[in-house]
């Protein structure tokens, strides 16, 4: 019986540090992405002297015409949906938390042409008032 309790007791202190690291390596991989998307957008401005407005179209290098090759417009886990506002000389990158996933809540992230990158923290619409810089 003994056994039983301290077993209960280590998976109730364990499950949530796991969650915790899971989550926390899940918005390092999306953050790594969005570095990734705004790299070819910088390559796509080299080109073509505009920001592309298109996640989903392949990339050819070129403004109008291509874009970031992201097929499904989702992080590679899945766990993120990422969206481009904002074309021609600006645009922001978002990957916003897919409900239902281990995402959920834990907030929206985002990065624009002049580096900035914020981190909604706890608001997965990418509307907090003073997001905080990446972790």
């Amino acid at each position: 019986m003994i056994v039983v309790v301290i077993a209960g007791v280590l998976a109730a202190i364990a499950l949530p540090s796991y969650k915790n690291h899971v989550v926390r390596g899940s918005r390092a991989a999306a953050q790594t992405e969005l570095l990734e998307l705004a790299s070819l957008q910088e390559r796509i401005y080299l080109n073509s002297n505009a920001y592309t407005a298109n996640v989903a179209t392949a990339y050819n290098g070129n403004a109008t015409t291509g874009g970031l090759g992201k097929s499904g417009a989702k992080t590679s886990d899945g766990k993120y949906d990422i969206t481009l506002t904002g074309v021609g000389q600006t645009y922001t990158l978002s990957a916003k938390p897919v409900a239902g996933k281990t995402q959920e809540g834990d907030g929206c992230l985002t990065i624009q042409e002049n580096g900035l990158r914020l981190w909604h923290q706890n608001n997965d619409t990418c509307a907090a008032a003073a997001p905080s810089a990446w972790k």
